[in-house]
């Protein structure tokens, strides 16, 4: 069992180390071009300027991220692909943690956030910076940089970032911007401090322009207006003209949040959300979905993305698409000895696999993603098929023991006396009801 587990997981491992490194398309003329075609250009400044702008000599760009929680998210995973097409065109990314606009927070439409403490922004800022300096090269000569807003905001006097900054605002503008326009509109109404957001950001990109030249700067379309406050900014201020690329908002064909289910975030950090779900998530993507988010979430090329939607529009039961998003992404964000762990454990699940060769943390992750029980160890298997919810009653259970239906870490019971003990990596065990209905069973 043992070496056919290894087996399993060389095999698996094969697999995810052919996932595809991240590589623009040389199909496409220019990293524009090939943007637009991913569907991730839903608004923008001069379009014609920016295509030409890109084809030419390595220009510098940057994207920002706020510390509002202590993981970035499926949202700013857009962002930070978009971020690494670019930069392997050529050009040379400034990654922007927002410690200073981590403090004040963007306005919601709904009503006013709750401010951290500095102490958990400071802490949320080093959290962020990790992650982002994990998606970008550091190496070459359009290498990454991190910068922190705090830096040249927390010098500035309220004085001075009224008559260097401010006066270049006009409120009415400032009115028209969608989030503050919703808030206003509100029983919440809006802070000045909230207010106050889109100076600071518009002065960001002005910093950085005059810093490193600066002269796009992307984002999510529901910061267009923030966005479109430093280009405005730094055209009054500097003269000159810069540009924004608002990505669309990810949503699923049927109008539903993207990445987000009842609170339940799908994050960047292993810790907050373990790559067994992530690989889950992306693997129950609809078909309706599939192609477009092959398209933005992955460097596969345009030929294989075709190929993929032929698939899925001709065999789609194969779900080949699902499963070619799921290990680049995965792959993207955890790296591949993860995914390869992650594939192992789902083949190991459903009985094409050695459970007892599967890594412990991994397969603990795959359980908290299942129906399960916590039970002392000796605890029945017909109690636990209860507990767990596999089975409505103990009798239930016998008959599907006595029918052959019941596996206990991946062997067949055939005695309703048979006792759990917790005999997989971690001490937990795996139930399974016929050939697709599971559960996990810690055992304490």
């Amino acid at each position: 069992m043992r070496a056919r587990g290894a087996d399993s997981l060389a095999r698996v491992s094969e697999t995810v180390v052919s996932a595809t490194a991240p590589a623009i398309d040389p199909s496409f003329e220019n990293v524009w071009d090939e943007i637009v075609w991913r569907g991730l250009v839903h608004v923008s400044t001069d379009q014609e300027a920016l295509r030409a702008l890109l084809a030419g000599g390595p220009i510098t760009y940057y994207c920002g991220f706020d510390p509002t929680a202590p993981s970035l998210h499926l949202g700013n995973l857009v962002q930070l692909i978009t971020m690494r097409r670019l930069q392997l065109a050529g050009h040379k990314p400034l990654g922007l943690v927002g410690g200073s606009t981590g403090l004040i927070g963007d306005p919601r439409p709904s009503a006013e956030r709750t401010l951290n403490t500095k102490e958990t922004v400071a802490e949320w800022v080093g959290s962020l910076r990790s992650q982002v300096e994990r998606f970008l090269s550091f190496e070459g000569d359009n290498a990454a940089r991190i910068v922190n807003n705090l830096d040249w905001t927390a010098p500035m006097s309220a004085i001075d970032f009224l008559r260097e900054i401010g006066k270049h605002y006009r409120v009415g503008t400032m009115l028209k911007k969608d989030a503050v326009a919703a808030r206003l509109n509100s029983e919440a109404g809006i802070s000045y401090t909230e207010f106050s957001y889109q100076i600071l950001q518009g002065m960001d990109y002005l910093e950085l322009y005059r810093q490193y030249g600066c002269v796009l700067q992307t984002g999510g379309s529901d910061q267009w207006g923030n966005l479109t406050s430093g280009t405005d900014l730094i055209h009054r201020v500097e003269g000159v003209s810069v540009h924004a690329i608002g990505t669309p908002l990810i949503t699923n064909s049927d109008g539903t949040k993207f990445g987000k289910s009842e609170g339940n975030a799908i994050w960047l950090d292993a810790a907050m959300c373990s790559p067994y779900r992530m690989y889950q998530f992306w693997l129950n993507t609809d078909d309706a979905d599939v192609v477009q988010r092959l398209k933005i979430f992955t460097f596969l090329t345009r030929d294989e993305i075709d190929e993929y939607e032929r698939l899925v529009a001709e065999e789609p039961f194969r779900r080949a698409a699902q499963k070619r998003l799921a290990l680049e992404v995965t792959s993207f964000v955890h790296g591949v000895e993860a995914t390869a762990a992650v594939i192992a454990a789902s083949e190991a699940l459903f009985g094409h696999g050695d459970l007892s060769a599967l890594d412990a943390a991994t397969l603990r992750h795959a359980l908290e993603e299942l129906p399960h029980a916590t039970v002392a160890r000796g605890t029945g298997v017909l109690q636990v098929l209860v507990d767990t919810g596999l089975v409505a009653s103990l009798s239930e259970g016998r008959r599907a023991i006595a029918q052959g239906g019941v596996w206990l870490d991946g062997e067949k019971v055939d005695d309703d006396a048979a006792v759990v003990a917790g005999s997989l990596p971690g001490g937990v065990s795996v139930l399974r009801r016929g050939k697709k209905t599971l559960a996990g069973v810690f055992v304490g």
